[in-house]
């Protein structure tokens, strides 16, 4: 019995997680790439680029060179930043290094946002 105590434990944290990770990504519409792994929620913020080139934190629209300001100001205070970076297919690869460069010199775990099969 105790073994299938701790499996509907698992179950509650899994669909906690779940659910609080589908609010957060459910703002900006996108078509994503689509691809297989796990997601993991922690202290996150969406960074989204869409086909047009314009850059969302969360869901506000910020231009590209103030991206980095905002990331900062929204995560300054954070233990363990992650960023879930969402693409849509026709973003240049340029695009994404650029938001992955600024996670990387300051220390934020990046996170691709892909549709799964």
């Amino acid at each position: 019995m105790s073994s299938m105590t701790d499996i509907v434990f698992l179950l509650l944290i899994f669909f906690m997680i779940a659910s609080t990770l589908a609010k957060q990504l459910n703002t900006i519409d996108v078509k994503l790439p689509q691809g297989e792994g796990k997601t993991e929620n922690r202290n996150t913020v969406a960074v989204t680029i869409n086909n047009k080139g314009r850059y969302y934190v969360n869901e506000s629209r910020v231009t590209k060179k103030n991206l980095e300001a905002q990331l900062i100001q929204t995560l300054g205070s954070v233990n363990n930043p992650s960023l879930v970076l969402r693409a849509e297919k026709k973003v240049s690869i340029q695009e994404v290094v650029f938001v992955m460069n600024i996670a990387n010199k300051n220390g934020i775990k990046v996170v691709l946002a892909v549709d799964t099969p």
